[in-house]
């Protein structure tokens, strides 16, 4: 589509590393093609910040209490990024902001989705624009022609796009830094912040094929009786958690 591009009903941003130029050439194109308007966020480079600064964000010893494994600089760079990108929505005006990673593909109906969620009364978090079909709901609700407003049962572990609201940004700000987990993780965890996660369904973005080949890196391996262990032992609490917790939701 030729002309202007077309600012849409919430402020759309997404994460970049400065190394991944292809990343970012491929997904302003997607953008420029449906003539909407989007925002590159610098991606924190883990290695890059002050070690200071990489103490305050990321705690061992919350790690080995939260987590079956170290993470990663780049799941630390990750976490770190979307960090601030929530303080970016509360230093601003806006109501809520469309965060997205850069291995998306915008859906044509993206500007009416985002439409229909700022046109929401206040009272969510965030709504995440892809899950995995596999997911249980618990309610459902139309949004906007074609697509729905899904409550998990389980909240899916993808972050590569979601609408986080003020509220939502204030909760997982205060209650997570430092932090432990990957973020997908953490934010599956919404009883320990009070975090009201909501979807879209079917999902307003497709992964690109470039998902398959993640800039975080190699992570630590899980090969071992006692990493499998440790594992298994943290999903278990996980089912367990979640489903006391969101009984009495």
């Amino acid at each position: 589509m030729v002309g202007q591009p077309q600012p849409l009903a919430l402020p759309v941003v997404y994460i970049n590393l400065d190394s991944d130029g292809d990343r970012r050439a491929r997904l302003q194109a997607e953008f420029e093609r449906l003539g909407l308007a989007a925002e590159r966020f610098t991606a924190t480079r883990w290695t890059e910040l002050p070690q200071a600064e990489q103490d305050r964000l990321y705690s061992a010893a919350l790690n080995a209490h939260q987590f079956h494994k170290p993470l990663v600089n780049g799941e630390k760079g990750c976490y770190a990024s979307h960090l601030n990108a929530w303080r970016q929505l509360l230093d601003g005006p806006h109501n809520a902001l469309v965060v997205l990673e850069d291995d998306v593909r915008p859906k044509p109906q993206f500007a009416a989705v985002i439409a229909a969620i700022a046109a929401l009364p206040p009272g969510w978090d965030m709504i995440k624009l892809i899950g995995r079909d596999s997911e249980k709901l618990s309610r459902r609700a139309p949004l906007t022609p074609g697509f729905e407003l899904v409550d998990y049962r389980r909240v899916p572990s993808l972050t590569a796009g979601y609408v986080v609201s003020r509220s939502g940004a204030q909760k997982l700000l205060a209650s997570r830094v430092p932090f432990g987990r990957p973020i997908d993780v953490d934010l599956r965890h919404w009883w320990e912040n009070d975090l009201r996660v909501q979807g879209v369904l079917p999902a307003a973005i497709a992964l690109d094929e470039t998902s398959f080949q993640s800039s975080i890196g190699a992570k630590v391996s899980e090969a071992g009786l006692g990493a499998k262990f440790r594992k298994f032992r943290r999903k278990f609490g996980y089912t367990v958690l979640n489903a006391w917790h969101g009984a009495r939701r």
